[in-house]
């Protein structure tokens, strides 16, 4: 009996130690679901989720398996877009709203809103900084960017002696920006805080790790901090090298997470030639060292569909005008440009362009371009079907759809997927879709 009291008395302890997290998603009822991440180095892992009500609120209850670290809150897809992080550091509980045009504002717990108030002020103060350097007025008085300078070390200073013993301080520190002693020019500012960038981001930092804060330090930096006098893509390689020395004692999983969230921002901007220098220069070394064989593949074959790259060859059976002979790509001679087109008789995308693009096809001589069709299909009879309706077509059969081996030589993941090329089968173009395409050729007559 004693035993059973003794336990009794323990449980509401017990259950006082239990945190949450909880808030409100707005708009109310665009929001269906939350999942619960927690963050580490290189990944994240599913802790679980919950329900968003149609008010917007949601609701986390942690027990003791939920142990101190960062936290990702994903809210939507892709995951990778619709998420932010938040601190959870074991000991309070965490209320938040969260608004999809303003984003998140937190209300209980005092690291998180410690960190939130740092970064507003921050940016208050930054952009007062901004704007004396965009005012373009010589004559005005030095004194009030000193003034300024003085308000962003001291508060940098107080909100670093604020966050002693917490996570938070971590970022906070991190984020120090340099300041300078005395009145500078605009293009010497700019110059010392590209100098400094990193100055106190140590990349070996576990907090810093568990977190978007590096990939968004090395982002800032690499976007934010271009050279404008250069070309685009040269002004990335250039901060790109810089970066490389910055972070050059990271751990290689780091270095190969940081290198592979900043190539596919580049593949996402269409930037293929930083892609490439990413890729060739860092992080494919870094792929074989860790064997991942997998990023080693997808780089090799982002390199090989890039523009200018030779056309991957392949050899096929081609119906063309109800011939069949087997031919490779390379073979094909007597035009100027080749187009080939991934489709699939069961891609409604593709019965929308893929007539419009036989009609464009036939007003341009066969000297001028000729299109070839790789149909993706899971069985060839709706599709040999449909070829009949496009005769101008060399028509290529796809067996296997996504197990593909034409269209996985072509990394396709999507139809209707474009590439233009040369008389002698190189990638000049990448059309997202058949208007760009026509345009190309329009544009060009």
């Amino acid at each position: 009996m004693n035993r059973v009291i003794f336990l009794l008395a323990l449980l509401p302890a017990v259950l006082s130690g239990q945190h949450s997290i909880k808030g409100t998603f707005s708009p109310a009822g665009e929001f269906e679901i939350v999942l619960l991440y927690k963050v580490e180095p290189t990944v994240s892992s599913y802790v679980t989720n919950t329900k968003i009500e149609a008010d917007g609120h949601f609701e986390f209850k942690l027990d003791s398996t939920i142990t101190k670290g960062m936290y990702r809150l994903v809210y939507a897809l892709p995951q990778e877009e619709y998420n932010f992080d938040i601190i959870y550091n074991g000991k309070e509980d965490i209320e938040l709203a969260f608004n999809s045009e303003t984003g998140v504002e937190f209300s209980a717990s005092r690291e998180n809103k410690l960190l939130e108030s740092y970064t507003n002020s921050m940016f208050m103060i930054t952009n007062s900084i901004g704007s004396y350097y965009r005012d373009d007025n010589t004559e005005k008085d030095s004194l009030a960017l000193l003034s300024i300078f003085k308000t962003q070390r001291e508060n940098q200073n107080s909100f670093e002696e604020a966050a002693k013993g917490t996570m938070s301080s971590h970022f906070i520190k991190a984020n120090s920006l340099f300041i300078p002693e005395k009145v500078v020019d605009a293009k010497t500012y700019v110059q010392l805080l590209k100098t400094h960038y990193f100055d106190h981001v140590d990349f070996n930092n576990a907090v810093l790790q568990r977190s978007k804060f590096l990939t968004e330090r090395m982002l800032n930096y690499v976007f934010g901090m271009a050279d404008q006098s250069k070309e685009e893509p040269d002004a990335y390689k250039d901060n790109i090298v810089a970066f490389v020395e910055a972070m050059k004692d990271a751990p290689p999983a780091i270095k190969k997470s940081l290198f592979t969230d900043l190539w596919e921002q580049m593949v996402d901007l269409k930037m293929e030639s930083v892609a490439n220098f990413i890729s060739e220069n860092y992080l494919m070394d870094l792929a074989v060292n860790l064997n991942d064989q997998e990023l080693l593949r997808v780089l090799i074959l982002y390199k090989d569909t890039s523009i200018g790259s030779d056309a991957p060859d392949f050899s096929f059976e081609a119906n063309e005008k109800e011939k069949t002979a087997s031919q490779t790509l390379s073979e094909l001679n007597g035009s100027e440009h080749y187009v080939l087109v991934f489709w699939s008789s069961t891609c409604s995308h593709c019965l929308e362009e893929i007539p419009q693009l036989h009609e464009f096809s036939k007003s341009l001589a066969t000297e001028k371009l000729k299109v070839i069709a790789i149909g993706l299909e899971d069985e060839p009879y709706a599709w040999k079907n449909l070829t009949y309706e496009y005769p101008n077509f060399l028509h290529v059969y796809g067996e296997g759809k996504w197990d593909n081996e034409i269209g996985d030589s072509y990394g396709v993941t999507a139809t209707p997927t474009y590439f233009i090329l040369s008389s002698d089968k190189k990638i000049v173009a990448k059309p997202m879709d058949f208007e760009e395409l026509k345009a190309l050729f329009v544009d060009n007559d």
